[in-house]
């Protein structure tokens, strides 16, 4: 055999050995932390959107139940002065018919004669007839509370559905969570960030000092800082981002929805000039809100993974800022 013969023999098991012998790693290198990062934020954001589509449905499930137990307290009167209209009147039709029975020599006999007798008669015509109308009235208000009430409750059928179908899209997302966050425990040694240091009893010590109800919803602000990001959250453990404002502004006695497109929806739009602490700040698309707290900075509880924290506004393009009136 030639010697180029064997040369070309002795490098094609060569090639051969090492396409065999090399580690498969090769073609699908670890990801980076950067790259972890980034997939962990998309991630985070994803879920955020699904939360605060599943806060809005709560919201609505929650002011429709409300609207539903109106509507049954109402119809329980109704139904009541129904039953005693009607009972009214069957008394009327025993007086009618024992007043009708008489004979009429005895009306005749008796003080006031035939005009007496006609008198009762008209009189008992009179109340029965409006008895009859108030029943029919009755009636009609009940059955349109009934069919309102009906609606209602196809709508709240409809929507603990949705909420179900919902909760199953979260656990998806969840769960690709849990899949990264082990990922960036391998990077980082925890899948998320330590909680900070908690402040005093007292009032957080950064905590500007402002004035009136915003003032209140500023200090609550602070002193959430820390705390974890949990998804539906409102307090005291845990918040996501609409959770975190409603809470604050709750504990000033301002009653905002859990979400951020309905909070986006109840407060007065300002422009960026007119900012002051308290005030709301949303980012594009309304999928994350956070606090104004003055200086061009926010607290805010930012995704999943990590907690409450103040840092500057520009973290994303911004929809518009709000004022709770």
């Amino acid at each position: 055999m030639s010697s180029l013969r064997m040369l070309v023999r002795t490098l094609t098991v060569a090639g051969l050995t090492a396409a065999l012998i090399a580690p498969s790693s090769v073609a699908r290198a670890e990801p980076s932390v950067a790259e972890l990062t980034a997939r962990i934020e998309k991630s985070s954001t994803e879920l955020e959107r699904v939360v605060e589509s599943y806060n809005k449905l709560n919201e609505e499930i929650k002011a429709n139940k409300k609207t539903a137990a109106a509507l049954h307290a109402r119809i329980g009167p109704l139904e009541e002065q129904t039953a005693r209209s009607r009972a009214d009147v069957g008394q009327m039709a025993v007086t009618a018919y024992k007043t009708g029975g008489l004979r009429t020599a005895q009306a005749l006999l008796e003080p006031g004669g035939s005009a007496s007798l006609l008198d009762r008669l008209s009189t008992i015509d009179r109340l029965t007839r409006e008895r009859q109308d108030r029943i029919a009235g009755f009636t009609t208000s009940q059955r349109k509370l009934v069919d309102e009430k009906n609606r209602l409750d196809a709508t709240l059928a409809r929507e603990a559905a949705q909420a179900r179908s919902m909760a199953n899209t979260r656990k998806k997302i969840e769960g690709d969570l849990a899949r990264l966050y082990e990922l960036r425990r391998e990077a980082y040694g925890r899948a998320t960030e330590a909680p900070s240091p908690r402040p005093a009893a007292r009032s957080a010590p950064d905590a500007p000092a402002v004035a009136g109800s915003a003032g209140v919803a500023v200090r609550y602000a602070y002193g959430a800082i820390g705390k974890p990001y949990v998804w539906g959250a409102d307090g005291p453990n845990g918040y996501d981002c609409s959770g975190l404002t409603s809470a604050a502004w709750r504990a000033a006695g301002r009653s905002l929805p859990h979400n951020t497109r309905m909070q986006w929806g109840v407060v007065t739009h300002i422009g960026r000039s007119d900012l002051r602490p308290g005030d709301l700040v949303f980012y594009s698309g309304l999928g994350h809100m956070a606090l104004y707290v003055g200086g061009g900075q926010i607290i805010d509880a930012p995704s999943a993974g990590r907690n409450v924290l103040k840092r500057d506004m520009d973290i994303m393009p911004i929809q518009g800022y709000g004022r709770v009136r």
